[in-house]
Parts: structure tokens; sequence; C-alpha cells
């Protein structure tokens, strides 16, 4: 490919996956409604991921190979063993869309998180603690981000529904920051490991081994969820959930962190108003969570727009 066109497909290619991000969070946050168990919701839709990767790793001698890579560049320190925990990340999400999304509302978490992406892509490409290496905030990333925290601020003082579940959209701003974490730190592994899959299988493992410990004791205070819902639409969460994680890890390091996130944001705010205008989780669509999304893509916009150079 072109070298001018490298970031642009790569941005394309994660406001496609933002999409399938927002519908991840349309499913999860109905199967919890339906379970009335979100603990349990996040461990399935994550445990259903991790079994279609280990089936997946079964055919591919790359994935396989790429584990091996990756234990070996661990034991001899050339990648910090932190690296492998981005699943946390993950997890954390998953359990906010059964938690967090049915109360406040898909487009009104998604802004949430929208905040927290931008806000952590922002501070680690500056850190430098991706595979792109450091780099610099410009002015325009810098207004792109405080639009993305303004906008939270326009979707809850637009919406008096909202302002009720005001201080529930801190959740999902943190957990926004950990999910560009996540990109980062998978993007080192797949990149020590040569291997999509391979990121993304460590991802699945860790995220399940958490959700499951938390869904565990959860069911040993409330008891397991006594009607599943028939309708095949409510388990493709995991299934979703590992084509955006492999995606991330092969584009962060084209695209650097912030610039994968906002992009990665920009599909979920569109997708997710269309979601909730279709078939909410909570109250629908409101002004206030529209003119919130369309700052939000504002701030993608800005941020996206490239420093010239002197």
């Amino acid at each position: 490919m072109h070298e001018r066109l490298r970031v642009p497909a790569a941005l394309l290619a994660s406001g496609l996956a933002g999409v399938l991000v927002a519908l991840q969070s349309r499913v999860n946050g109905g199967l919890s409604q339906e379970l009335g168990n979100g603990y349990v919701t996040a461990a399935a839709s994550f445990g259903s991921g991790l079994v279609i990767l280990l089936l997946a790793l079964c055919v591919s001698r790359r994935g396989r190979r790429g584990l091996a890579r990756l234990r070996t560049e661990v034991r001899a320190g050339r990648l910090p063993w932190w690296t492998l925990l981005g699943g946390l990340g993950g997890a954390s999400f998953v359990l906010a869309q059964g938690l967090v999304a049915p109360v406040t509302g898909l487009a009104l978490f998604t802004v949430g998180i929208v905040a927290g992406q931008v806000l952590g892509g922002l501070v680690l490409d500056r850190a430098g603690l991706g595979p792109g290496g450091r780099i610099d905030p410009t002015v325009m990333r810098v207004v792109g981000t405080v639009l993305a925290v303004v906008a939270i601020g326009i979707s809850v003082g637009l919406d008096p529904a909202a302002r009720s579940v005001m201080w529930l959209v801190v959740f999902p701003v943190a957990i926004g920051f950990g999910v560009a974490a996540q990109s980062m730190v998978n993007g080192l592994t797949r990149a020590a490991a040569r291997s999509a899959m391979t990121s993304t299988l460590v991802n699945f493992i860790v995220g399940t081994a958490a959700l499951v410990a938390i869904a565990i004791v959860s069911v040993a205070v409330s008891g397991w969820p006594t009607a599943w819902p028939s309708a095949p639409g409510y388990y493709i969460g995991g299934l979703i959930g590992t084509i955006f994680i492999a995606v991330a890890a092969m584009l962060v390091r084209t695209a650097g962190v912030l610039l994968l996130s906002m992009s990665n944001v920009a599909g979920q705010l569109v997708a997710a108003v269309a979601f909730e205008a279709w078939a909410p989780l909570a109250a629908g669509v409101t002004p206030g969570m529209i003119a919130g999304a369309a700052v939000a893509l504002l701030a993608v916009a800005v941020a996206a727009v490239p420093q010239r150079r002197g």
C-alpha cells in the first residue's frame, strides 16, 4: 500500500471496528437485562471469545509460533510482563457494557468511553509507551481531547434524565482510558509475537480469568440466572470482541494510540446513536445525547488534523 494511504486506511478500518464495538455494547447490555446479572454476562461474552480463539489456534501454526516467541521475549526481559495484562482493560469494558450501559443508555455510555479513550491516547502517545514510540501532542490533538470531555457535559446538561445518572459516567471515562492502554499493550505483544491472534488470545485468557472469578462471587451471592434468552444474537459479543481486539493490535503501530482511539470511537458514536434510536437500552435518543455525540465526533475530526511541519 502507498505510504500516504496507510494511515487513512488504518483509520477507516478502525472506524469500522468501532461500529462493532457499539454493536457489542448493545448485545451485552441486552443480555445483561435479560439475565439480570451483568457479571455473568461479561464472563459469558469473554469466555465465548476465548473458546473461538482456542479453536482458531488449533489450525493456526503462526499463532502457535507466536505464543512461543512471546514466552521467549518475556523470559528474556525484552517484553515487560505487564504488557500481557491488556485483557483487564477489555474485561472492564465488557463488564461496564452489562452494568452501566443499560442504566445510562448506549449513546451516553459511548460518549463517556470516547472521552476516556482520547484522553488516554493523548497521554500514552506522549509518554511513548506504544509500539510507534513517542508521539508529541499537537495543538489540534489537545483541543480535540478537551472537546471530547466537553461532550460529556453537553450530553448530561441537556438531558434531565442523564443528570440523574451523571456520576455513572465516571466509569466509562476511566474504562475508556483503559481501552486506549489495551490497544497500546496489544500492539507491543503483537510486535513481539508477530501474530495478532497471539496477542488477542492473551487478552482473552487474562480477561476471562478475571471475569469468571468475579462471576463466581456474584453467583454465590445472588444465584445463577434462571432464564437465558433463546435468540442467538444475544451471544455474539465474544466473537465481536475477538475481531475488534485483533484489528486494534494490527493498526496501532501505523496510526498511533490517539488517532486509532479517535477513529474507533467515531465509529462507536455513529453506531451507538443509531442503535439507541433503533433498539434502546434505556430512554432512547435524546437531544443531549445527539449533541454530545456530535461534539465528540468533532473532537475526533479536530484531533486527526495533521500537524504542519515548518
